[in-house]
């Protein structure tokens, strides 16, 4: 496949996408003396500026991705966002059952974009 814009923005699109959803999701974890209520608000403003990522890498994307290949896109892309996350940000180390849990999942993204069988 040639690379051109439709093939590679929704990508990156996809990984700033994830970047805020990790934070939305799981940044508040390091603020635990604040009020639920507020870490929900905080988190919806968030997940905001995600979607304004995600709506358009699937719309641009959709243009030579199926939607099969879109949605592993961004659970491989998710992955390696929440790995690099939770070591770096986190603190948490990738252990090898997470990794070899990772990895499977990377293999189930090959067989989607690999075939038709």
């Amino acid at each position: 496949m040639p690379v051109s814009a439709p093939n590679v923005l929704p990508i990156v699109l996809l990984l700033a996408s994830n970047v805020f959803m990790t934070f939305a999701w799981y940044g508040h974890l390091k603020f635990t003396d604040k009020p639920l209520w507020l870490v929900v608000l905080a988190s919806w403003a968030i997940a905001l500026i995600e979607y304004c990522f995600a709506v358009p890498a699937n719309r641009i994307g959709h243009e030579v991705y199926s939607a099969a290949q879109l949605k592993t896109m961004q659970e491989v892309i998710t992955l390696i966002v929440f790995a690099a996350f939770s070591a770096l940000y986190l603190k948490e180390p990738i252990t090898l059952n997470v990794a070899i849990g990772f990895a499977l999942i990377a293999l189930g993204a090959f067989f989607v974009f690999k075939g038709p069988f």
